[in-house]
């Protein structure tokens, strides 16, 4: 597994820098000023100290070569998740962000090199060790979404969904018990549910050994079931529709995954399929599920740490209120309203 940041004492290239990340640290991000953090998708101070030891070390400092990193990790990973959040081109990022080309190559280097996907990895261990679970599932559920491409996805790459009649590209996910991405496989949208689940599921069970038991719907029926015993030594269970079913009906286990893709879908850039390639819209599933994870750890942090009636000094005590702490508020503007009685007795009072 790649190297992970090491946070011992260093002396930083800038006389007071506010980040500590390894571009700071140990490359030129000081010759850059700070950036402000004002979009929603910006990470917070909890956030970045949850993904800040999870980050993998840069080839530069591995001796592999290269040069000293530029910009700031964070602010290249508040680029990303801009993007991702809101669903713009690349060309078009706001000027308080590093140059929108040294943010694709940030992009395309992380996915080259698999490390968008380690780094998802860890988060999700994280996860589930903050949901009280083993680090590696046991059982997991799959599904196929297709979803429309835009015009500049290749037809090599683009198929017509006769079932949903979608022009596009269509998402093979498998996701544990809590909805925790484990794989994802992108393809032209008339590729067979069971012909991705073949290569989908032997990515996943090489990854994650302990494996045993995956959920699927009708789709996934025929030989799908014995070549996954066969091959994987995996039991594929059908979750089947009653026929009798009218209307909208929560199935066992399979709302799970669907779950995981109504939380996709609200990720502008996965509306629809902007990338050229399906490296490309494979790594933006990973970085929207990064999202999604970094605010859970850090609400977790911050539940723990963050007890009633205490404050800090970086973050008033007003905005981080909790429905069970009805002590009063020292914030500035807060101050508790007077009485009705009492301002009564005022204006009647001699």
């Amino acid at each position: 597994m790649p190297q992970v940041y090491v946070l011992t004492p260093v002396e930083f290239n800038s006389p007071a820098p506010l980040c500590d990340c390894v571009a700071h640290r140990f490359g030129n991000a000081a010759d850059h000023p700070e950036r402000v953090r004002r979009y929603p998708s910006d990470m917070t101070d909890t956030e970045w100290a949850v993904v800040r030891p999870l980050l993998p070390v840069p080839g530069w400092m591995r001796g592999r070569g290269g040069q000293r990193e530029a910009y700031c990790h964070r602010a290249m990973l508040d680029a990303i998740r801009y993007l991702v959040d809101n669903g713009f081109k690349w060309r078009a990022m706001p000027a308080d962000f590093p140059p929108w080309d040294r943010g694709y190559a940030f992009f395309r280097r992380w996915r080259g090199h698999v490390l968008v996907q380690e780094f998802h990895d860890r988060l999700r261990d994280r996860v589930r060790q903050m949901a009280g679970r083993d680090v590696e599932p046991t059982a997991g559920v799959i599904d196929s979404q297709s979803v429309k491409a835009d015009a500049v996805v290749g037809a090599d790459s683009r198929g017509f969904d006769g079932g949903k009649l979608i022009n596009g590209r269509k998402w093979h996910v498998v996701v544990d018990t809590l909805g925790l991405l484990l794989g994802v496989m992108v393809t032209a949208a008339d590729t067979g549910d069971r012909a991705a689940a073949k290569a989908l599921l032997k990515r996943v069970t090489d990854a994650h050994h302990r494996l045993a038991l995956v959920w699927a719907d009708g789709g996934y029926t025929g030989s799908l079931g014995e070549h996954c015993l066969a091959a994987f030594a995996l039991v594929l269970a059908i979750v089947r529709r009653s026929d009798d079913t009218r209307g909208f009906v929560v199935l066992p286990k399979r709302w799970i995954v669907e779950r995981l893709f109504a939380h996709l879908m609200r990720t502008r850039r996965l509306a629809r399929d902007y990338e050229r390639s399906t490296t490309s819209a494979e790594a933006i599933v990973y970085w929207s599920m990064t999202m999604i994870m970094t605010r859970r750890l850090a609400r977790s942090h911050s539940a723990s740490v963050n007890r009633p009636g205490v404050g800090s000094a970086s973050q008033p005590r007003a905005t981080r209120r909790f429905a069970y702490d009805r002590s009063a508020s020292t914030f500035a503007g807060t101050a508790p309203r007077p009485n009705k009685t009492a301002i009564s007795s005022q204006v009647s009072g001699p």
